[in-house]
């Protein structure tokens, strides 16, 4: 099992597709979830106290509504040692940039980007004092991506670096790893094939995997960063892609 019973874990972006099975696969390890989203969701009963309903983009102007929000999740925590983040929570405005508005840049760049980094830096105090580790979601848009996807693709390749650098500058005591999934079968995604079948088939096809990853299959990877069997792993990513990037797409 990954992860001592008592230990604490903070997950972003809770209700979503992959939150969930996150929010389920720590707590079935044993932890203690504390979970926050833009919206509450009381079907959750693996989450300690229910959802911290947040907006996470504000955290790069409102500094005191991060300390608020900060002090809800100790409260939550009750008295558990908060050993994990799991930087989950994420935007996708899709456009080409013509057609982007500043307000969506901003947006994509402070949920997906800045929020992760205040997030770690409000918690820093317990995760240095319980040797903890951050796992920051990232995406293959970081290394790959396609049309409409530059405000996405720029804030996962700054988490991305994020990663790399909280991993040099917090070492030895807190470990930070991204974990990058390709495409997820959450039901977000599969709504937006709900009419385009085909499309959705093709989408698996181009995965040498020949299909896409299960939330729970992104969880049990996040557990595992998160816990002592990865010790010596900091500063690195994991791509959970289903070889979809070590695939050329030439026409031959």
């Amino acid at each position: 099992m990954t992860g001592a019973v008592g230990k604490g874990v903070l997950v972003t972006g809770c209700n979503g597709g992959i939150g969930r099975a996150l929010v389920s696969g720590f707590a079935a390890a044993g932890w203690t979830v504390i979970g926050v989203d833009r919206s509450g969701d009381e079907t959750q009963a693996a989450l300690a106290g229910g959802t911290v309903v947040a907006d996470i983009g504000r955290f790069a102007a409102a500094p005191d509504y991060l300390r608020e929000i900060g002090g809800i999740v100790r409260q939550r925590l009750g008295g558990a040692p908060l050993c994990a983040v799991i930087n989950n929570a994420a935007v996708q405005h899709l456009a080409r940039l013509d057609a982007l508005s500043p307000a969506a840049i901003v947006e994509t760049m402070n949920v997906n980007a800045v929020a992760p980094m205040l997030i770690v830096k409000e918690f820093l105090p317990e995760l240095e004092a319980n040797k903890g580790a951050v796992v920051n979601i990232g995406s293959v848009h970081a290394q790959a991506t396609k049309p409409e996807f530059s405000a996405y693709a720029a804030s996962k390749a700054a988490l991305h670096g994020l990663t790399r650098a909280l991993a040099v500058d917090l070492g030895p005591k807190v470990r930070v790893n991204t974990l990058a999934p390709a495409a997820t079968a959450t039901a977000m995604l599969e709504a937006g094939f709900e009419n385009n079948p085909s499309a959705f088939e093709a989408l698996k096809a181009v995965h040498p995997l020949r299909r896409i990853a299960e939330p729970e299959e992104i969880a049990r990877l996040a557990l595992f960063l998160a816990g002592d069997e990865a010790a010596f792993l900091t500063g690195t990513t994991l791509y959970a892609d289903g070889g979809v990037l070590s695939r050329l797409h030439d026409p031959a």
